[in-house]
């Protein structure tokens, strides 16, 4: 067996042309490990209980709150496609590599693991300590790959800090995850499932 040596790792720029599918799906389940792992951290260091933060809620109106907010997203998100030129909504076609070929039960996996991990660091950890403006605009900054188009960027600013809202009146992580799953989920599988032009 041939051992690994860190010192021939190289990290480097690369764009969004030059990736191919499995390289980012290795970088997405890489970035929402350390982004889980951060929110970990600061929820230590904030002396927070992150079995308290995703118990599971004996009440289920985070069910209508999480649920509620996704259609909600969604019926916007249509509107806006109406009258929005889809170049202006552009991510690179980063989210077709992703969710294109997937199988459906993939799909489901990547929804869920991306709405866990981002959940607990932005709502859990960061919402926390800076409130609902400013880690919408650090949730933003971080989909890096919407910067280019001022649309979609604050599209998911606006998504984030309802995500925030839904956190604050229900006071359970479950409402925003289950929001961010089904939004994700329900993108890929329309992804997944288009048919081309």
């Amino acid at each position: 067996m041939k051992k690994f040596k860190w010192g021939q790792v190289k990290i480097r720029r690369i764009e969004a042309d030059q990736l191919t599918e499995k390289l980012l799906l290795i970088n997405l389940y890489i970035t929402q490990v350390v982004t889980l792992l951060i929110g970990l951290v600061i929820l230590f260091f904030q002396k927070q209980n992150i079995f308290h933060i995703i118990a599971w809620p004996t009440d289920i109106s985070f069910l209508y709150w999480g649920g509620g907010l996704a259609g909600l997203i969604f019926i916007i998100d249509l509107l806006l496609s109406k009258v929005i030129p889809e170049e202006s909504m552009d991510d690179g076609g980063i989210n077709d590599m992703i969710f294109k070929n997937r199988p459906v039960w993939h799909i489901i996996l990547i929804a869920a693991v991306v709405a866990i991990c981002e959940e607990v660091l932005f709502r859990g950890a960061v919402q926390h300590s800076i409130g609902i403006y400013w880690t919408s605009i650090v949730f933003a900054v971080i989909h890096i790959r919407y910067l280019k188009h001022w649309i979609p960027t604050g599209w998911v600013f606006l998504s984030s800090f309802a995500l925030g809202y839904i956190y604050n009146v229900t006071g359970v992580l479950w409402a925003p995850i289950l929001c961010h799953f089904v939004i994700d989920l329900v993108s890929g599988l329309i992804i997944r499932f288009r048919r081309d032009k």
